[in-house]
């Protein structure tokens, strides 16, 4: 990758998958891009061009190719941009960049509904379901503090299961607003790593205001025809 390549991101401001890869690009010092801004409702024709099976962001398109999937856009960027001084995304040794990938499976495994569909049953759903969804969320919060233990980070420093994890941090206020609880009085140091990854600029730039994340959450839930209580 170099300074001539063209890079085009499909996003949507507040997906926490275009986060990873905003995130991973910041941390390998890609700043020239094209960030091009998706209206989920209605799919631009790029982008159901570019993205035929899923149909939705991130899509980031290398010189024309494109690139989904946020994990999978992350190990490219991770493989293609190569500059002195900038920090891999992944670990060197085969046994610790394994483990880092099983850790950003287990966040996104879609068959669990891991932590974006969990927090989203608990924003869209109310009594015994949203119980449900609240005690599933925090076992799997928890599985991932112990996973990260007394660490600064999960690989120690800064990197791909960080990266895989922090932007659901925007989504806390709106789910813990919505669910009357808070993720900190069950998980303090899985929020005092958030906090911590927010001191770097490539995460704190990268993330959506969580004020305006729950106002998008009140959004979406209106159109789907929710009651918020």
């Amino acid at each position: 990758m170099n300074e001539k390549d063209e890079l085009i991101l499909l996003n949507s401001w507040a997906s926490p998958f275009g986060a990873r890869v905003r995130i991973a690009m910041a941390e390998k010092g890609i700043n020239q891009y094209e960030l091009r801004e998706e209206d989920l409702f209605s799919m631009s024709p790029l982008l159901l061009k570019m993205n035929p099976v899923h149909r939705k962001v991130p899509v980031l398109i290398h010189n024309g190719k494109p690139i989904c999937e946020s994990m999978n856009i992350v190990q490219y960027i991770n493989e293609v941009a190569v500059f002195n001084g900038k920090p891999a995304l992944l670990p060197p040794d085969p046994y610790s960049r394994s483990k880092a990938r099983f850790w950003a499976d287990f966040i996104d495994q879609k068959d669990r509904l891991w932590v974006y569909g969990t927090m989203r049953k608990i924003t869209r759903n109310r009594g015994e379901e949203q119980v449900r969804a609240k005690e599933e969320l925090i076992e799997t919060l928890k599985v991932l503090e112990r996973e990260l233990g007394e660490k600064p980070y999960f690989g120690g420093e800064f990197g791909f299961v960080d990266i895989a994890l922090v932007p659901f941090y925007s989504r806390f206020y709106a789910v813990e607003t919505l669910g009357n609880f808070r993720i900190e009085a069950e998980c303090p140091k899985l929020v005092a790593w958030a906090r911590r990854c927010l001191l770097k600029e490539t995460v704190s730039n990268s993330l959506p205001d969580p004020l305006k994340v729950y106002e998008w959450v009140l959004y979406v839930n209106d159109k789907f025809g929710i009651k918020q209580n």
